[in-house]
């Protein structure tokens, strides 16, 4: 596992100035205590990350989840009552798991799961341009449209104008600068700029930007635009923090509810992300999505037991990862063990980091997610990968994850009915010869009831005194609505003087008696 160190430190490093301020703005948009994030993010990373097939997944609280945690925690009666849910959620994935349910994550279309990426890219810059320029009024991870400010992603961006902080913006400047020059130009110079990642450079410059103008009433940044790590004061405040379920909730119907939506949604987001990273991931490994949600179900069991938010894995961290070259599981194993360290060790020093710094890193984590280019690549596909793609991004930016995913995934429903629609058949008219039409048609390989129309448009259209030949020597699946339009289309055939000869595998015959009978048939066995 720690083969590839070198690339792995590095790459945690990143994951973990990027996990840091999502694990406290989730928790603040869900209602929970700050710490149930950091909680969920070390259970994520350190246990998730052990047991999970992933090479390069890295899981946390899910800013997905958010809207049903909030309100949960209100209908059930407060956040113990809630952990129960957690923990029941947890062990209803791994009987998923068990279930084999993994597979779900094989039928996304490509175009979806492309359009996921780039929406949720889309939706990283957009919303990290108010901190960007020192506006926090709504908590990082907060990526649903209508915000838990009362604002939505664009009015935010508006009221950042008139609430600019001159210094936060200044050193995000120079924090994108370095990130950009590091990216582009320092890590093909030299190993040193590898090992060193430019996010830890902009973070550390971030700091000492803080402690030289503080104080500053123009240039200076104030606490509420630093993140805010809750600061144990000795090993017994620090036990302190962690909150346990109560358990005797769990007579109450309403957790059962709470925790089978959890299980479900949850497990869902996983499989998105699973199936998005592994395509994002150069090496084109596969991971095991049984596996994954068995590992996901001890991670939110476990992460309930000490008051943490429920898990997934997360994109925004994977893809993280991912482009910081990180290249085993180490990788989110040792993000974990970062965060674990630096809440007990340095709160104070993660304190005077400036949240537009971050908002800098994120920026380029979103660019490389929603490359301009990939929108030209998907046009070039054809309207059947665009559409879906483009509804994907666009319901992703507008609502939610799961609704964008869910709108992509009816239009690519929609696109295969229409292309199945227009594949069920061949037609190939030859010329008219003693006064006969003569006409062949060719069924494909599968026909259903979704080819109905089709196929009965082109049984109308033919001529009177026409000769049809339907060739069905290839179709290996005929559904019986297609044999029962045949079989009314043979008494109109009469009248129309049509005659049809039909060629299979079992041989040729012209003008049927019952198509019923004939399609029914079994080829004899051979000596």
């Amino acid at each position: 596992m720690f083969k590839y160190i070198k690339n792995d430190l590095p790459a945690s490093i990143v994951v973990f100035f990027v996990a840091l301020p999502l694990c406290l703005g989730i928790a603040l948009a869900s209602g929970a205590p700050l710490f149930s994030g950091l909680i969920a993010g070390i259970i994520g990373g350190i246990v998730v990350g052990a047991l999970s097939g992933s090479h390069i997944g890295v899981s946390g609280p899910a800013a997905g989840l958010a809207a049903i945690v909030l309100t949960a925690i209100g209908t059930l009666g407060g956040y113990e009552n809630f952990l129960v849910a957690v923990v029941l959620g947890g062990i209803i994935q791994m009987v998923f798991g068990m279930l084999k349910a993994g597979v779900i994550a094989y039928y996304f279309p490509s175009s979806v799961i492309k359009g996921m990426l780039t929406g949720i890219g889309i939706i990283i810059i957009l919303k990290q341009i108010p901190h960007f320029f020192g506006y926090d009024a709504d908590p990082e991870g907060d990526w649903a449209f209508f915000q838990v400010d009362g604002e939505n992603t664009f009015s935010e961006i508006l009221n950042a104008v008139n609430f600019i902080s001159p210094g936060a913006t200044l050193i995000a400047i120079v924090a994108l600068a370095i990130l950009i020059l590091w990216d582009r130009v320092l890590s093909k110079k030299s190993k040193v700029f590898q090992l060193v990642q430019g996010p830890l450079v902009a973070v550390v410059l971030g700091i000492l930007y803080f402690s030289f103008t503080s104080g500053d009433a123009q240039w200076g940044i104030s606490a509420e635009h630093l993140v805010s790590v809750p600061i144990p004061d000795g090993l017994e405040s620090f036990a302190g923090l962690f909150s346990f379920p109560n358990f005797s909730a769990i007579t109450n119907p309403e957790v059962w509810i709470t925790a089978f939506t959890i299980a479900l949604v949850a497990s869902l987001e996983t499989l998105l992300c699973v199936e998005a990273t592994d395509k994002l991931d150069p090496h084109k490994r596969v991971t095991p999505t049984n596996r994954e949600l068995l590992a996901q179900g001890v991670g939110n069991s476990l992460a309930g037991l000490v008051g943490g938010l429920p898990v997934t894995q997360v994109i925004v961290r994977s893809s993280a990862n991912i482009q910081s070259g990180g290249r085993t599981k180490a990788s989110a194993i040792i993000h974990g063990f970062l965060l674990l360290a630096s809440v007990i060790l340095i709160p104070k020093l993660l304190n005077m980091i400036p949240l537009s710094v971050l908002a800098a890193i994120l920026f380029v984590v979103g660019y490389k997610l929603a490359k301009p280019s990939l929108f030209k690549t998907m046009y070039n596909s054809g309207w059947k990968q665009f559409v879906p793609f483009v509804v994907t991004v666009v319901g992703i930016v507008f609502t939610d994850l799961l609704i964008g995913i869910s709108l992509g995934l009816g239009v690519g429903i929609v696109v295969i009915l229409i292309k199945s629609y227009q594949n069920s058949h061949f037609l190939h008219i030859e010329d008219k010869s003693n006064g006969v039409h003569k006409i062949k048609m060719t069924l494909a390989e599968e026909v259903t009831f979704i080819n109905k129309g089709a196929i009965l448009k082109e049984l109308d259209r033919l001529p009177e005194n026409s000769y049809l030949e339907l060739d069905v020597r290839k179709t290996r699946f005929l559904d019986n609505d297609i044999v029962e339009i045949l079989e009314d289309f043979s008494s109109k055939a009469k009248t129309r003087k049509i005659d049809i000869k039909i060629i299979s595998e079992r041989g040729v015959v012209e003008n049927p008696k019952s198509y019923i009978e004939f399609f029914n048939l079994r080829p004899k066995k051979t000596a």
